[in-house]
């Protein structure tokens, strides 16, 4: 009977979800779909940042990750006002985005969707004025955030678009 409950309080941590670190990022990647023109944008957004997307003003707080040895998790707390024909702002959505989900806890709007698709330690746009959240890396739109941040080669611009590689998303992970 001890050797039961020894085993069992010692299996009990190693039973359990493990619980990995968090990295903070301070930029949140979200896409945008105006349904009018049926155009998807993708637009980087600063921890703290409002940026306006149509008729959408959407503010991360915060943009979470998990190493890359771990199953991927992209969680980012989000609050996205509508300003309205007469002016006016409204909350329209404040709460949790998961980018392994977009369909979940995306903002589902008349005309305009919004949801997260990843968050990153770089960023094309430079950040806000008087912004003091995580440090963040500055990078050329040609440079290659996931390599070793090289630019793109003269050559590889001035070819055809059907003979450029267009990359591969990485896959998702199941849902449970």
């Amino acid at each position: 009977m001890q050797i039961g409950l020894g085993l069992a309080v010692l299996a009990g941590p190693c039973l359990s979800p493990a619980l990995a670190d968090k990295i903070e990022n301070p930029v949140a990647v979200f896409a945008g779909l105006d349904k009018i023109t049926g155009r998807i944008t993708s637009f980087d957004v600063y921890i703290g940042e409002t940026v306006q997307f149509g008729a959408l003003q959407v503010t991360p707080r915060v943009c979470n990750t998990r190493p890359q040895t771990e199953n991927p998790q992209t969680t980012s707390f989000v609050q996205v006002d509508e300003i309205t024909l007469n002016n006016e702002v409204r909350r329209i959505f404040s709460g949790w985005m998961f980018a392994a989900s977009p369909g979940l806890h995306a903002v589902e709007h008349p005309v305009y969707d919004v949801w997260l698709t990843d968050c990153s330690q770089t960023s094309t746009v430079a950040p806000p004025e008087g912004y003091s959240g995580p440090p963040v890396q500055v990078v050329e739109e040609s440079a290659d955030t996931l390599g070793a941040g090289a630019p793109v080669a003269p050559d590889a611009a001035a070819a055809p678009l059907d003979a450029v590689a267009v990359p591969v998303p990485r896959p998702k992970p199941p849902l449970f």
